[in-house]
C-alpha cells in the first residue's frame, strides 16, 4: 500500500507539473511570435499535455501561421522552440515521477504509457500503481526464494 501511494504521489505531480511547464513555455513562444489568441491556445495546450497528447497539434498550426505571416527567420526560430517545447516532457516527466517513487525509470515510463493506452487519462495513475505493486511483490517473492535457498544451503555447508 505504501508503494502504491508513493507511485501515485510521484505520477500526479509529474504529469501536472510537466503539463504546466510545457504549456507555459510554449505559450511564451506564442506570445513572442505574435500568434493571436495565445492565451486560449496555451490553455488548450495545457489540456492536451495533461491528456498526454502534448502541445504538438497546436504548435504545428502556430508554426505554419508564423511562417506565413512573419517569414522564414521567425518561422524557423519558432519551429525550433516548438520542437523543444513538444519534446522536453519526455525527459522531465520521468525524472519528476522517479523522484516521487523509488522505482526503476523504465517501469514508471511503461506504467504511464501502458496505463494511458489501456485506460485513458485515468490510466496515467492506474498504470504506474499496478506496475509498482506487481514489481514489489515480484521482488519480495524472488528475495524470499533466495532466503529459502540460503537457509537450505547453510546447514549442509556447516555440517561438512
Amino acid at each position: 500500500m505504501h508503494l502504491a501511494a508513493q507511485a501515485l504521489r510521484g505520477v500526479a505531480p509529474g504529469v501536472v507539473v510537466t503539463a504546466i511547464l510545457q504549456s507555459a513555455l510554449a505559450g511564451i513562444g506564442l506570445v513572442i511570435a505574435g500568434v493571436p489568441f495565445a492565451t486560449l491556445l496555451t490553455a488548450l495546450m495545457f489540456i492536451l499535455a495533461v491528456a498526454q497528447i502534448g502541445p504538438g497539434p497546436v504548435l504545428i498550426g502556430a508554426v505554419i501561421w508564423v511562417y506565413t505571416k512573419s517569414g522564414a527567420v521567425w518561422g524557423t526560430s519558432f519551429l525550433v522552440w516548438a520542437v523543444f517545447c513538444s519534446t522536453f516532457d519526455n525527459v522531465l516527466r520521468p525524472m519528476l515521477i522517479k523522484r516521487g517513487a523509488d522505482l526503476p525509470l523504465l517501469l514508471i515510463f511503461t506504467g504511464v504509457v501502458g496505463g494511458l493506452i489501456a485506460f485513458g487519462v485515468i490510466g496515467l495513475f492506474i498504470g504506474p500503481v499496478v506496475l509498482a505493486v506487481a514489481y514489489t511483490l515480484l521482488a519480495d517473492w524472488v528475495s524470499a526464494g533466495d532466503l529459502v535457498a540460503d537457509q537450505q544451503e547453510s546447514p549442509t555447508a556447516s555440517g561438512d
